[in-house]
């Protein structure tokens, strides 16, 4: 598999990550990964179609909100948080302290 590309954190761009967040979908899975630290995309789908969810998790990659790597079969997803906090401070936090 090849790797996925990911931008470094001072090329973070606010709209991007503001859309990112903009759709409940992606807000979900930020939200799970807040909570569970790593996770599969499969751990993350909500039973949604594989293409859908390709969809989101290449949006947030982009944004630089998750990081995705390669684990065997598997991509394993985390979320950026130092570095998102590094170029937006405070920024994430305020997102995941709103009540669902």
């Amino acid at each position: 598999m090849r790797p996925f590309k990911h931008p470094a954190a001072n090329e973070f761009v606010l709209e991007r990550v503001l859309y990112a967040l903009s759709d409940p979908i992606r807000l979900e899975i930020v939200r799970r990964l807040a909570l569970l630290g790593a996770a599969s995309c499969g751990e993350l789908d909500g039973g949604r179609p594989k293409s859908s969810v390709s969809h989101h998790f290449r949006v947030l990659r982009d944004s630089g909100l998750v990081h995705t790597q390669n684990a065997g079969t598997a991509h394993i997803n985390t979320l950026r948080r130092a570095e998102m906090h590094g170029r937006f401070p405070g920024l994430l936090e305020a997102i995941l302290a709103q009540a669902e």
